[in-house]
């Protein structure tokens, strides 16, 4: 599990937040014990987010993984996003990179959890939300007359490409993010990461699904 307390200043502000959360649970408590069990759920559930954010952040090790590559005669190209799936940029980019004859294209969408659903291993809503992503995002693709396939990825979008190249070994990557401000994998350095872990070309296309609207 990764470490959240990177420094002493960490510590220290950590330290602290116990001692004011023990506090206000017993001072509440004192006052009234439906008090009491209402602070308890709100901090604890406050706790569980800023470790969730915490564990988010962490980078990732920088670890070069060999991609397999396909047929000579084949163009793979592997798309990888989140809400944006839709978006009109990325089919835009993903039909200009497709418009070979012998291009194929694997759409590979993340199960996004909360934390306190991650916690719990309940991953069916996250893996459903995705797959009607998927599926409406492949639909876009096949009236633009782009045939591609499509699975639900790993929560961890580095860990779904990963997965997703072992059994398609991509030419080039697509990632399709939020923009910046509002996107957490740009906050969490995914595209870098990723450029630094695959040695195949990678694509970043920011799609405004706000200004779509």
């Amino acid at each position: 599990m990764p470490n959240p307390l990177r420094s002493e200043g960490e510590a220290f502000r950590f330290l602290l937040g116990a001692v004011v959360y023990f506090a206000a649970i017993a001072i509440a408590g004192v006052i009234n014990e439906w008090a009491g069990l209402v602070v308890f759920i709100v901090l604890t559930v406050a706790v569980i987010v800023w470790w969730w954010r915490a564990q988010r952040r962490e980078p990732h090790p920088v670890e070069a993984v060999a991609v397999p590559h396909g047929p000579d005669d084949e163009r793979r190209i592997l798309v990888i996003a989140n809400e944006t799936v839709g978006g009109a940029p990325l089919l835009s980019r993903i039909k200009e990179l497709a418009s070979d004859a012998n291009a194929r294209v694997l759409v590979v969408t993340p199960a996004l959890n909360s934390p306190l659903r991650h916690l719990a291993s309940d991953e069916d809503a996250a893996r459903a939300a995705a797959q009607d992503r998927l599926d409406r995002s492949l639909a876009a693709l096949a009236t633009n007359g782009i045939h591609a396939r499509g699975q639900v990825g790993d929560g961890d979008p580095l860990q779904a490409m990963e997965d997703a190249l072992r059994t398609f070994g991509a030419d080039e990557i697509v990632i399709s993010t939020h923009p910046e401000g509002r996107s957490n994998w740009l906050e969490r350095g995914v595209v870098e990461h990723a450029r630094e872990r695959f040695a195949v070309p990678i694509h970043h296309v920011v799609v405004d699904l706000q200004a779509e609207r």
